[in-house]
């Protein structure tokens, strides 16, 4: 109800003032700003206090609602209860990189396992070795009949891989001897993970796996442990005399000149769904690779074939000849016989 004092608005016109006086039960005067009283009717007015307590509601259509990216399909998989499976009483480890996105495993990130497929309980290390230090990873114990993710591995890291070394000690709580520690060190060619081939169906994952063998052959230890002089009575009592004349095999020489061609359908079966710099990516990864074997093997000169095209190839070598590999001298490879698209590095003198 309005009373004289009250602060009003007029609802049909602009502006409002204070109520002055009041003429009847519909009617009152409003004197305005300029000074003017108003008869004005009680339904044409509206108390400032009661305008002013009306919620403002601010709409900011500008912004555009958040639109949710589609995450990538990945692969999860299962925990494994350790368990002792009668018979499995074997030495089985196994290195293996499971891709999480199946249909693409560069794609995604690459998970390395440790997978224990024996009753043996595992102390291990795992490590990266650069070529000069171990660096630990992980360690700790893995149960019989399980497997364990070391790592995820991103496409960025596949650039660099180091090599993979494992130490593993296997044991079980009663058993008649003990068992030898496992050394073993893992040597992966990058090419591999571009590879569909690579990624198999087996016994460990619900998806593809490129799996590695920790230890050698029962069979092949057995024989690894006979003394010289044992496996040479073996040779001898078996079939000696219809054995034919052992001829030495010839040392195998190193090539003055190896040739590495650096074409991205030479390296890969296909290209479908890789970028520009994903196939630039593996024919780098192919240069290095050849790069350290030639170094290792003290082969003379090695030539790369980059073919001519848009010189991106030929320029990402001799940057990284430039740097990396600084102190060998490297030129244009004979033109008659590879035209402009290769190029020569000098590794030693004759």
């Amino acid at each position: 109800m309005l009373k004289i004092g009250d602060k009003v608005k007029f609802l049909n016109e602009v502006g409002g003032g204070t109520i002055t006086a009041i003429q009847s039960k519909n009617i009152v005067v409003v004197e305005n700003h300029d000074g003017f009283e108003i008869p004005t009717l009680i339904s044409q007015l509206v108390k400032v206090e009661d305008a002013d307590a009306q919620p403002k509601i601010n709409r900011d259509f500008s912004k555009k609602p958040e639109s949710k990216k589609p995450e990538p399909e990945t692969v999860v998989e299962p925990v494994h209860k350790s368990e002792i499976i009668a018979g499995n009483d074997e030495p089985k480890f196994f290195m293996a990189f499971f891709p999480t996105d199946q249909k693409n495993p560069v794609g995604g990130e690459i998970e390395v396992y440790l997978i224990n497929d024996s009753n043996f309980t595992l102390l291990y290390q795992y490590c990266h070795f650069d070529g000069e230090k171990y660096i630990t990873i992980d360690a700790g114990e893995l149960e019989p009949n399980t497997k364990n993710c070391l790592e995820g591995l991103s496409q960025t890291d596949l650039s660099n891989l180091p090599k993979f070394w494992f130490r593993i000690i296997p044991y079980m709580k009663e058993s008649k001897k003990l068992s030898a520690m496992v050394e073993k060190d893992v040597a992966v060619n990058a090419v591999k993970f571009y590879k569909e081939k690579s990624f198999t169906k087996n016994a460990f994952f619900n998806g593809h796996a490129m799996i590695f063998d920790l230890i050698a052959n029962p069979m092949s230890e057995e024989i690894d442990k006979l003394t010289d002089k044992d496996f040479k009575k073996v040779i001898q009592e078996k079939d000696a005399q219809n054995r034919p004349e052992e001829t030495k095999p010839e040392k195998k020489k190193t090539p003055d000149v190896i040739e590495v061609d650096l074409h991205i359908e030479e390296l890969i079966e296909k290209t479908t769904g890789l970028s520009n710099h994903e196939m630039l990516q593996i024919q780098m990864d192919k240069f290095h690779s050849e790069m350290k074997s030639a170094i290792e093997n003290r082969a003379m000169r090695i030539v790369f074939i980059h073919g001519v095209g848009n010189g991106v190839l030929k320029q990402e070598v001799i940057k990284k000849l430039r740097s990396t590999y600084a102190k060998y001298y490297f030129q244009d490879a004979s033109f008659q016989e590879y035209g402009y698209g290769a190029t020569m590095v000098i590794l030693r003198r004759s």
